[in-house]
């Protein structure tokens, strides 16, 4: 009496509630398990083909129909830096061929017959005009109304974009001083003179002072305003500013000094004391112009070793109270 007994009824019930709790933690196990799997990630999305892979725009039929007819051409081309599309405002960025020659549809519906810009036709303002176009910073942006500009000098004047010569600059002739001589023989030929020349040792070349592309300084040197700036940029020791300064060297460099080669020791116009004597015709020591016949034969130190310079060592200026008036060390 007293003793549990155990009835079908609450066996089934026992039974229902451990289905429902079974369910509930599948279900709760499947969620969780769903949000630590992460979906699958997406392909990437294709990158667009370049410009010149696209579907060409009006007028343009690309960079494959040119070559059909201008393989050589294109050889140059792609082996220069304008044939590198990763540079964005390179040609090969942006139409290729057609970037500097204009839409070419035209032109081979005619059979090559034309209607094509080609540099070495056009005028050499037009010419200018379109290789501004994307040459319109750094040493370029003076080009424009610059000296070389005005004189009807394009850029296809030294520089070749298909058949260029030189490792830099694709210019049509090995070297830069072969281009600036094409021009500028009179100065190119002071260089194979005498006396020490950085320009034919290899240590410089033309562009290391002037700037071919405009400046605004004179003969289109790259520093400064003026001549004397543009020397202070190597020779700083020249520079000044002097208590007495030598009114040559103020004035300009190129008074005593021939930047582009000489015969005589340091570049000078002149060899002294001929030099000195062109403006020191006053001077009590002697006042007599020293001539040929005299230099030769006479023992003096005004004219032997650095003749006037011996004495008068600091004339570029000197910042000595006494002797500095007369540029006496």
């Amino acid at each position: 009496m007293g003793r549990f007994v155990r009835t079908p009824r609450h066996d089934v019930t026992i039974a229902a509630l451990c289905a429902i709790w079974m369910a509930a933690v599948l279900a709760v196990g499947a969620s969780a398990a769903q949000q630590q799997v992460s979906p699958p990630p997406s392909p990437p999305a294709a990158a667009p083909p370049p410009l010149s892979a696209q579907a060409p725009g009006s007028g343009y039929v690309g960079e494959v129909v040119c070559l059909e007819c201008h393989e050589d051409a294109g050889k140059g081309y792609h082996a220069s830096r304008h044939g590198r599309s990763r540079n964005p405002r390179a040609p090969a960025a942006l139409q290729t061929c057609e970037s500097c020659h204009g839409a070419g549809k035209e032109h081979v519906d005619a059979g090559g017959d034309g209607h094509i810009k080609n540099p070495a036709e056009m005028k050499p303002r037009d010419v200018g005009e379109l290789c501004t176009t994307c040459h319109n910073r750094g040493e370029h942006n003076q080009w424009a109304g610059g000296k070389h500009d005005s004189r009807n000098i394009s850029c296809v004047t030294c520089h070749s974009v298909h058949a260029p010569k030189s490792d830099h600059a694709q210019l049509k002739t090995e070297t830069t001083q072969e281009t600036c001589a094409q021009c500028h023989k009179p100065q190119v030929n002071k260089l194979h003179r005498t006396a020490h020349m950085p320009v034919r040792e290899g240590k410089m070349e033309c562009t290391t002072c002037h700037n071919p592309h405009g400046s605004s300084n004179v003969k289109m040197l790259r520093a400064g305003n003026s001549i004397n700036e543009s020397c202070a940029t190597c020779h700083a020791e020249k520079r000044g500013p002097f208590l007495w300064e030598h009114a040559p060297g103020r004035e300009s460099c190129v008074t005593c000094h021939d930047p582009h080669g000489s015969n005589n020791e340091r570049m000078l116009v002149a060899k002294a004391p001929m030099l000195c004597q062109r403006c020191h015709v006053h001077s009590r020591h002697p006042a007599t112009i020293y001539d040929n016949t005299q230099v030769n034969v006479t023992k003096s130190n005004r004219v032997v070793g650095r003749s006037c310079v011996n004495c008068h060592s600091q004339i570029h200026g000197s910042n000595h109270p006494t002797s500095g008036k007369v540029f006496i060390r």
